[in-house]
């Protein structure tokens, strides 16, 4: 590692392998329970095999990194080279991830910044990728954190579920939100504020609430640069039929990411997921 500041991440950024390799930030894997096994995201278990369970019902929980991994994770960093950490991670409201990070920080080699970034999937990876930027140009520790944060502040994030249900059963959005979606038979459009799920819209029917997807997410990029990435579980057709409206619609488009959630975001959504994230260039 040749810059004196690396990024850390955590598995749900989601960020391309290549883009990782490219700008060297390391992810700290969380961890997916199905049924008896503790399972790495991104290496043990997949976003396939993660909605093939929760298809059949299988029981699916979900669980932050040890602070003994985090600790494991900055030795490794430190000895490659770096002399200090941006370890930035998704939404507190969501995982202990943070906490663990806060607390591998104090025992590292080298000088670390946890930041709660209140992102999750490609919101928080636009966000490490700002960081690593940052730092690849020569930026110090305050340089890297300030671009996320401003990364952070620019971004939104937009999805559709076919049921609240699995949201519900993780505790990520109220049981009343949940009954009512279901007692009305509704379809629910989500958005991320404040590092938090909260229901934006109830939309009838599946083709109408993606149409209504696709409406939000092009006035939301309106006209300037903007990097879009499209996220889905178990739903490509969906997620490749939404990228292609995006790329006519997006005048200022500079990046789409089209990607599979990894299994512990797809955990708390359940599969039929399409997702868009929303990341201006400033």
């Amino acid at each position: 590692m040749s810059r004196h500041v690396a990024i850390v991440t955590d598995s749900t950024a989601y960020l391309p392998q290549r883009t990782m390799e490219r700008h060297n930030i390391t992810a700290v894997p969380l961890t997916v329970v199905l049924g008896d096994r503790a399972l790495e995201e991104g290496t043990e278990i997949s976003a396939r095999s993660l909605a093939e369970a929760l298809q059949k019902r299988r029981p699916v929980t979900t669980s932050r990194p040890s602070p003994e991994l985090f600790a494991a994770h900055y030795r490794q960093v430190a000895e490659s080279g770096a002399e200090a950490i941006v370890s930035l991670h998704l939404s507190s409201e969501f995982s202990g991830t943070y906490d663990a990070a806060v607390l591998a920080a104090r025992e590292a080699p080298v000088p670390v910044r946890v930041v709660d970034t209140g992102m999750v999937a490609m919101a928080l990876g636009f966000c490490a990728l700002a960081a690593a930027e940052t730092a690849d140009a020569g930026g110090t520790v305050d340089d890297a954190v300030t671009a996320a944060e401003k990364r952070a502040a620019g971004t939104s994030a937009y999805f559709y579920v076919d049921t609240l249900d699995y949201l519900r059963r993780g505790g990520r959005i109220g049981a009343a939100q949940a009954l009512f979606g279901s007692a009305l038979a509704v379809k629910p459009l989500l958005q991320l504020d404040g590092g938090r799920i909260e229901l934006l819209e109830k939309v009838r029917t599946a083709s109408k609430a993606i149409a209504r997807l696709q409406e939000i997410v092009a006035e939301r990029a309106g006209s300037g640069q903007v990097d879009i990435a499209v996220h889905h579980l178990a739903a490509p057709e969906r997620a490749e039929a939404l990228a292609d409206r995006l790329r006519e619609r997006v005048p200022g488009l500079a990046e789409l990411h089209v990607s599979e959630v990894g299994a512990v975001i797809g955990a708390h959504t359940g599969p039929g997921l399409l997702g868009a994230v929303i990341s201006p260039r400033t």
